[in-house]
């Protein structure tokens, strides 16, 4: 089990990220409280080692800024949180995540528009206008079961209260944690990160 620690704005929060075993850092660079700049970006993942891939998480962006996002060799994959042109994501030459924010099995539908198009998929908590970084789960009987052709992602209020239920729930490939692992938006909390990715090494030893 994969696990990403997303919407990082601070070095002592990559740092503890990183000793506590993640294997992706996410950098949000869409409208956001814990929205970061690339040259922010850049500063904080200079202390990324290899083989740790760093995620860049935008919003429908213009051609012109996800052209500076991949020039600036930061990021090994995008994250799109949008409503992206297929086309858009099919050209990025990293390679690309989808997310699917959901609230019922009609947001499912989006899946067919690209499928084609993304590396992989996520799915995280729709409510209102917002399409993630809501601190809440959605119902996952939704996805239970759901074979979307790729590997996906399950994101949306996972924290070290609930990741052992999630994962056994749900089966995901990957696990995207944010707001449940911080103490106010964009500010980590090292102690929860640190029990969420004990709770997920105790897991791995039931099986």
């Amino acid at each position: 089990m994969r696990v990403k620690i997303c919407g990082l704005t601070r070095k002592n929060d990559v740092e503890a990220a990183l000793r506590a075993g993640a294997d992706a850092i996410g950098f949000i660079l869409a409208q956001s409280p814990r929205k970061v700049d690339l040259d922010t970006a850049k500063k904080l993942a200079c202390c990324i080692p290899p083989f740790v891939s760093v995620v860049a998480v935008v919003k429908n962006p213009t051609i012109e800024f996800l052209n500076e996002v991949i020039k600036s060799k930061i990021f090994d994959m995008v994250q799109f949180h949008g409503q992206e042109d297929p086309d858009l994501i099919y050209d990025c030459p990293l390679k690309t995540i989808k997310a699917i924010p959901v609230k019922d099995e009609r947001d499912l539908q989006a899946i067919s528009r690209y499928a084609h198009v993304a590396n992989f998929f996520l799915f995280d908590t729709k409510a209102g206008s917002l399409s993630g970084g809501t601190g809440k789960t959605f119902d996952w009987r939704v996805i239970k079961g759901l074979d979307p052709g790729k590997p996906f992602i399950l994101a949306g209020g996972i924290g070290p209260e609930n990741i052992e239920e999630a994962i056994e729930f749900v089966n995901p490939h990957a696990i995207d944690v944010n707001s449940a692992v911080e103490s106010s938006p964009g500010i980590k909390d090292e102690k929860k990160i640190y029990e969420l990715m004990e709770k997920l090494k105790n897991w791995k030893y039931k099986f």
